[in-house]
């Protein structure tokens, strides 16, 4: 279908249609809080029933949640020692690879045994789909680093760790897409990478991104889609076709473990629909987690959970952050939004308009590493998360222009329409309602309770159902601390079981942190779309400590 994926440059009826699907999500979030606000002093009573039903989905959703957190780190845990290079060798030759991994018996260990059942699988639907994947030998890897202000000590870690793959490096591309306003000491830093990896990989190049281009906003999607054409135009003097190309827009400070891109190989070989997926890691903060402050590492902990918990379901799964897609695609949607700060979903939902919903997320249990934001001081750090959780939460920009999307396609079905409509609208609104809710709105009606509400059985229930709800609580923050201990990186301190036990007790935070970079920033942005005041791009600050 196609669609200007964009707010600009509308039709008055169109533009209308935008400006009121922006003011929706934030006055609904208002309405929400000051609502309950409102009967808490009032109505102490009806508001004490409303929150107690609250109260027990939150915590349904958290016992779910929990669930599947488990279950995903499980699967993560499966393929941590997977030799994909020899699977997608292997599935240049697919009858006889499948008949060969059916016959013979794989490995001692459960998870060995677990990993290759679920190869089984995916070789047995990728000869169903009647799609077969191209040899392996031309699988060509385009990984675009977009830089602005990130100097060597950020950017050469990450070319380190493309130079490490088990990955053919001759099958590889990288571009620095340099923005033309960058300082001339990240210039400089990028020249002298792009002169010691040149004859490392099949080509290294940089792409400046002028400073100024009509019809085009400060973002990361415009210079990420200035260095893809330019791409583009690479590939086809080599006549390498766009199929056998996948795509990957890493932050600056990315580091992918060695596997990383013979993983991405493999899920991209055995996806029968590959032309129309992107595939999606799970992103952790772990490259300078031990230097940053304990609130910092709390909340990017959480961050990589809600990312695990997702991957369990691809069907409601958004791209987010650093991923992979089919260049192809890429192309045929004509690349990233290049007016839109939330460029990593955008271009989820750009594809699944422009494929009328035929269109998919692939989950990979593989990790990238990246770095927590971090300033010069502690108040510049909650100062710099805080932006970016708010950048984050910018992403209901999306809102208004898929919302126009739906009501205009006719062949996207209207279930799915519903469905992803309401996943969409319901996650923003809950990200800046539930802190508040939670943790501050929740006691009101005990505070204003009249007489009447005080003689009641619902008054002396009310603490009984809380502690309960709150004791199951305790039990999945229990069961998220020990999966974040097993997941952080060794540190080279002495005393390492010591930062283990602090960083244990720091999850005490959490009902701060939850209102104070989750829902406030999420708050803050839908109040800034609803009133019309447009984010701008911001660049996370990052530091790394020598």
């Amino acid at each position: 279908m196609k669609f200007h994926f964009s707010k600009e440059d509308l039709k008055p009826r169109q533009a209308r249609l935008q400006r009121a699907l922006e003011i929706l999500p934030g006055a609904c979030s208002w309405g929400v809080l000051l609502g309950l606000v409102f009967l808490s002093i009032f109505f102490p009573f009806s508001a004490a029933i409303l929150i107690v039903a609250f109260y027990l989905s939150w915590i349904m959703r958290i016992l779910y949640s929990t669930l599947f957190l488990l279950l995903s780190y499980l699967q993560l845990n499966i393929e941590e020692n997977t030799n994909w290079m020899r699977r997608i060798q292997g599935i240049d030759n697919l009858p006889v690879y499948l008949k060969e991994s059916k016959s013979k018996k794989f490995g001692r260990h459960w998870r060995q045994r677990a990993s290759h059942k679920i190869h089984l699988k995916q070789l047995e639907k990728l000869i169903a789909g009647k799609n077969p994947p191209p040899a392996s030998g031309s699988i060509y890897h385009l990984v675009i680093f977009p830089v602005i202000k990130e100097g060597r000590d950020i950017l050469e870690p990450a070319i380190e760790a493309i130079r490490r793959q088990h990955f053919p490096l001759k099958q590889m591309v990288v571009v620095f897409a340099l923005e033309e306003r960058a300082l001339p000491p990240v210039q400089s830093a990028v020249s002298e990478l792009e002169e010691k990896y040149k004859d490392v990989f099949f080509n290294c190049i940089t792409v400046v991104h002028p400073a100024v281009v009509p019809g085009e906003a400060r973002v990361k999607g415009a210079n990420a889609t200035c260095a893809a054409k330019q791409a583009a135009a690479f590939f086809q003097s080599k006549q390498i076709p766009f199929e056998n190309v996948i795509i990957s827009c890493f932050d600056a400070d990315t580091v992918v473990s060695p596997h990383y891109f013979a993983c991405l190989s493999y899920h991209f070989m055995v996806c029968p629909d590959r032309l129309r997926a992107s595939f999606q890691p799970i992103p952790v903060y772990h490259n300078n987690i031990w230097n940053v402050p304990g609130f910092a590492r709390v909340v990017e902990t959480g961050s990589s959970f809600y990312l695990l918990i997702e991957a369990t379901n691809p069907e409601k799964l958004v791209t987010f952050s650093s991923h992979s897609m089919s260049f192809k695609a890429l192309v045929d949607v004509d690349y990233w939004p290049v007016d839109m700060i939330s460029d990593d979903s955008a271009i989820f939902w750009k594809a699944y308009i422009h494929y009328d919903g035929q269109y998919q997320v692939v989950p990979m249990y593989v990790t990238l590493s990246m770095d927590v934001a971090c300033a010069d001081n502690w108040w510049q750090t909650v100062k710099s998360v805080y932006k970016q959780k708010q950048r984050w939460a910018w992403g209901v920009e999306n809102f208004p222009i898929v919302m126009r999307a739906f009501l205009k396609s006719k062949k996207i079905p209207f279930y799915e329409k519903l469905r992803l409509g309401f996943k969409l609208f319901e996650g923003h609104l809950s990200w800046a309602t539930s802190g508040f809710i939670l943790s501050l709105i929740g006691w009101l009606p005990v505070v204003f309770a009249r007489r009447e509400f005080a003689a009641s059985v619902v008054y002396y229930n009310v603490p009984d159902i809380a502690n309960t709800i709150f004791g199951l609580g305790f039990f999945a923050i229990c069961i998220t601390i020990i999966l974040s201990l097993s997941l952080l990186p060794k540190t080279k301190t002495r005393h390492r079981w010591l930062l283990k036990v602090l960083h244990a007790f720091e999850w005490l935070m959490v009902p701060l942190i939850l209102v104070l970079f989750s829902a406030l920033p999420a708050l803050h942005a839908q109040t800034r779309l609803m009133l019309g005041k447009y984010l701008e791009f911001w660049v996370t600050d990052k530091h790394r400590v020598k």
